[in-house]
């Protein structure tokens, strides 16, 4: 069975600033190759989405990978979709800001 991978519009959000950052920091290649690495990691989970590790203790359903150990990737697996939920760089504390999200259901739409 093969998944849909959706992005939710906060992941996209943080993917574009970690796309500014990494183009003010280094350059605008730079960071377009390292963002769209991470957008193809995220979509690599339509094959096999249960990889990670589960946290359901910050959130029902949630599971945490991690990307070249600089990003971590918070999903979700429902019903045939992967939705990921946000991609932290560097150290933010995810666990706070998934927890804290009153708008967040942990299901895709």
């Amino acid at each position: 069975m093969s998944y849909r991978v959706v992005f939710s519009p906060e992941a996209e959000e943080q993917l574009s600033a970690l796309y500014r950052h990494i183009a003010a920091a280094a350059s605008p290649g730079i960071a377009a190759r390292y963002t769209e690495a991470i957008v193809s990691y995220c979509e690599s989970l339509c094959t096999f989405p249960h990889r990670g590790n589960r946290r359901d203790d910050v959130r029902p359903g949630l599971r945490i990978t991690n990307y070249r150990k600089r990003a971590v990737i918070a999903f979700d697996v429902n019903a045939g979709q992967v939705t990921i939920i946000g991609v932290f760089y560097g150290g933010q504390d995810y666990e706070t800001i998934l927890q804290d999200d009153p708008g967040n259901s942990g299901t895709g739409p």
